[in-house]
């Protein structure tokens, strides 16, 4: 028999016999690892622990003009071939939900995104269901002004009780008029509307006397206050619940949306669906801003989330609050037109430009 061949074998090292020797761990080294190990679990704790912080991210856009959104019944309308999108702002944190620090660093290092105390988003003392509740009662009012601002732009005569639902402390009304009382008289003429209440103190300076017809129970009397104001505009110091009695049926069907924010875009909404002009003509005009019945456009929050939701839907053109402008300037994205506007007259003749591609001499925040 054959031997069978040896496969090679390696040459012996010359440490195969050499004793192992292992080197001592130093004092210094020990206590660096142990301060690494240390530091990153506390890094990771501190991503998790709550924080007194709520941040604004853009939320989602809807198109007012959308068949279903706003529905009107009681007058002809019209179909439009360009897009009003409301904008929104999505809110994590609050009351309940505390924001998490590492969510915290997420979003101050996005442009996108704004990180504020909480206070600073929620009214003190208040619930997460509070602060729904309020948000939807907003929402509400918001629809209901917006109509009355827009049937108002477009002629019609839109009835109202002006039901007071209270005063401001320190002003000429504050102890003159209180909650359940209906005006129906200014200077000796009816009121009907909220816009002759309106009209009526246009014609008024601040500082001067008026006389108000105040109906308390089955009683009418005269009550005189002194207006006050910024130097501009008289004001009464009174608030006021109006109960309108629409001349054309208008619903707004919305879900998972609060705040009075829309105003503006419902009212553009609804002036579009009643008038046979195309006013959009084919192009994406988003907006935000509160909407008083007389047609003021109000300041919001959150506007710079607003404008990066916009363009992320397809908007070329924003209609922002003159009172915004502070916040619009610097955080423009690419894109996107700014247009500066304070009334509901402004915005619509804003979106008509637009229309008729002739928005480059539209006033812009500066």
């Amino acid at each position: 028999m054959r031997d069978r061949p040896h496969a090679p074998q390696p040459d012996p090292s010359p440490f195969d016999d050499a004793p192992l020797v292992v080197a001592p761990v130093s004092r210094r080294t020990v206590t660096l690892g142990v301060s690494l190990l240390a530091t990153a679990v506390l890094a990771a704790v501190a991503l998790v622990v709550p924080t007194p912080y709520a941040m604004r991210s853009p939320g989602p856009t809807e198109d007012t003009l959308q068949r279903n959104l706003i529905q009107i019944e009681g007058a002809r309308t019209y179909e439009s071939t360009g897009e009003l999108r409301l904008t929104t702002v999505s809110v994590l944190g609050g009351p309940g939900y505390p924001m998490l620090s590492g969510q915290v660093i997420q979003g101050w290092l996005d442009p996108k995104r704004s990180v504020l105390p909480v206070e600073a988003i929620f009214p003190e003392a208040t619930t997460q269901e509070q602060q729904k509740e309020l948000s939807q009662a907003e929402m509400v009012s918001s629809q209901e002004s917006a109509t009355a601002a827009a049937l108002t732009e477009l002629g019609y005569d839109v009835p109202a009780v002006l039901d007071v639902a209270g005063t401001e402390p320190g002003s000429g009304a504050d102890g003159k008029l209180s909650e359940g009382d209906v005006i129906v008289e200014f200077q000796g003429e009816p009121v009907g509307t909220y816009a002759d209440l309106i009209d009526g103190l246009a014609e008024t300076n601040p500082g001067d006397d008026v006389t108000l017809g105040v109906r308390r129970g089955e009683r009418t009397t005269d009550v005189d206050i002194t207006t006050s104001g910024n130097g501009e505009r008289a004001v009464l110091g009174v608030f006021i619940d109006p109960r309108y009695d629409f001349p054309v049926d208008v619903s707004i069907e919305i879900e998972n949306i609060g705040g009075p924010s829309a105003g503006t875009m419902f009212a553009l909404g609804i002036i579009d669906k009643l008038t046979a002009e195309d006013e959009a003509n084919g192009k994406v005009i988003a907006g935000t801003g509160t909407m008083s019945p007389e047609g003021t456009v109000g300041p919001i929050g959150g506007i710079e989330q607003k404008l990066y939701g916009a363009v992320r839907d397809g908007a070329e053109w924003f209609l922002a609050p003159a009172d915004n402008c502070a916040q619009v300037v610097g955080n423009v994205p690419a894109g996107l037109n700014v247009v500066k506007v304070a009334t509901l007259a402004e915005a619509r003749d804003a979106v008509e430009q637009i229309g008729r591609d002739e928005g480059g001499d539209l006033p812009t925040c500066s």
